[in-house]
């Protein structure tokens, strides 16, 4: 039997190494503009590995963050846990699994915060925004690529499948159009090769046809699993309170909503919605920032956290 040396041990042992990655989705809507703090030019989420002298998986992550970025985290929560064999590492050695969180902030950037760094999470899905109808790229790129992916298939089940799953995703064929459903969306273009992060796996030399800006290993699907995550979440719990400064008017909410969502909301029924709910109360004070007549600032009523567990946008 063949000798194994020192350093082909360390090989094997490294090959067969587990670690762990922090990654942080950290939203803010300032404006009614969705934005996602990255690092590299926007190539990446901020993140680390998890190491022993970290007191916990949050605070290891927070540790990471506050280093890169110089910007604190507010409030948290666990995302998912990825941990897929063939995708998220640009490493050849070794296994990591990438443990992601959703943060959100109402917090100004800090000037230690690189220029920069807060980028509009459309620069990364273009076809995710529906606030002025559907974006041209779906109908004109991603629709008729998807079509052809359906109709390469040699099985015609398999075509059929992949015409109903794109359908679905897409809303095209007399369906209806998902906001949820960004992963899967994403997922969707990937199977099919065509975003750059595919592209970039298979080895391929050609360029991806769907624009969209591209991310490190797996960071563009995890932030799309953050964002699916918060349109879904904002329907049911108050986190978008979380996004907006201490007081503010009902059209700035409506404006934070539309923009995490990426479609327009009715005026009256969403106001009517927020009203009936109980969600804000008024600060008996006025907005002289509206550009027009002045109108009343609210603040959000803690007390709904207390009176039942449910409690969103609807």
């Amino acid at each position: 039997m063949r000798n194994t040396s020192g350093l082909t041990r360390e090989s094997a042992a490294e090959r067969h190494a587990i670690s762990a990655d922090l990654i942080a989705v950290l939203v803010a809507a300032p404006n009614g503009n969705p934005v996602v703090l990255t690092v590299k030019d926007g190539s990446a989420l901020p993140s680390g590995p998890f190491e022993l002298i970290h007191r916990s998986l949050q605070s290891g992550l927070r540790n990471w963050v506050e280093q890169q970025t110089g910007h604190p985290v507010g409030y948290i929560e666990q995302l998912y846990t990825f941990a897929d064999r063939d995708r998220g590492s640009d490493e050849p050695a070794g296994r990591v699994i990438s443990i992601s969180y959703l943060g959100l902030t109402c917090e100004e950037p800090s000037h230690r915060t690189p220029p920069g760094s807060w980028r509009n999470w459309y620069e990364f899905f273009p076809w995710e925004d529906h606030r002025t109808g559907a974006p041209e790229i779906i109908g004109d790129i991603i629709v008729p690529r998807l079509r052809q992916w359906a109709d390469e298939a040699e099985q015609q089940d398999t075509r059929q499948n992949r015409l109903r799953r794109a359908a679905a995703a897409f809303g095209f064929d007399d369906r209806h159009w998902n906001e949820e459903m960004v992963l899967q969306r994403y997922e969707l273009l990937y199977e099919a090769g065509l975003v750059d992060e595919a592209v970039r796996a298979a080895g391929a030399k050609i360029a991806a046809t769907v624009p969209g800006k591209a991310m490190t290993g797996d960071h563009r699907r995890i932030l799309a699993t953050g964002i699916g995550r918060l349109r879904t979440k904002i329907k049911y719990r108050p986190v978008v309170f979380e996004l907006m400064q201490p007081s503010f008017t009902l059209l700035q909410l409506q404006r934070a909503v539309e923009a995490l969502a990426g479609v327009t909301v009715h005026k009256q029924n969403f106001r009517r919605l927020i009203e009936q709910q109980d969600l804000v109360e008024e600060t008996g004070e006025m907005s002289a920032d509206t550009g027009g007549r002045p109108a009343k600032l609210f603040r959000f009523r803690h007390a709904v956290l207390d009176d039942r567990p449910v409690a969103g946008t609807k």
